[in-house]
């Protein structure tokens, strides 16, 4: 009998632009998050909804041009070699977001990201200190066990890493995530 396939890995806002965090905890564990899915290829395939895309481009887009400038090429090219699944909310993930006990209390935006991954059987890789100390949901910490960053960054491929060391013009506090 063939082993389940494993379950979708769904990414957030803050996980995202958690690689431009000013916490370098957090801005290393989550670029070898996108380090490693981008080496996996369509094995490190990863989803992110429509609205939580919008939601770092709502981020940047409060930034200086000079600032845009510099970032979007990164994100650009990321968003274009990486394996990832951009999709919509469906009527059921509304549903679910309404009246799924377990996430009475959290923001519309974080109640529609875990009713999308509940319904999709999968799990939300964040960011989010909210979501990470609530309880029964289906989430997964970039940085774990209190660890603070690995020994060693890790790097994009040559020309990713050149982009993204210059995105690094911006750079956001963690009440910004």
């Amino acid at each position: 009998m063939p082993a389940d396939p494993s379950p979708a890995v769904f990414v957030d806002a803050t996980l995202f632009m958690g690689m431009h965090s000013k916490d370098d905890a957090v801005r290393i564990a989550a670029k070898s998050f996108f380090a490693d899915r981008l080496a996996a290829g369509d094995a490190g395939r990863i989803v992110m909804s429509w609205e939580q895309v919008g939601r770092c481009d709502d981020l940047v887009w409060r930034y200086e041009r000079r600032v845009q400038d510099e970032y979007y090429p990164f994100m650009d090219v990321l968003h274009t070699d990486l394996a990832v699944d951009r999709v919509a909310y469906d009527e059921e993930d509304v549903r679910r977001a309404l009246t799924a006990p377990g996430l009475d209390g959290l923001p519309t935006h974080e109640r529609l990201a875990l009713a999308q991954v509940l319904g999709k059987g999968g799990v939300l890789r964040t960011a989010s200190p909210r979501l990470l100390r609530t309880p029964g949901l289906p989430v997964e910490p970039i940085v774990r066990d209190g660890a603070r960053s690995p020994v060693e960054e890790p790097s994009f491929p040559a020309y990713l890493e050149e982009l993204y060391q210059r995105s690094l013009v911006l750079s956001v506090v963690s009440e910004q995530l």
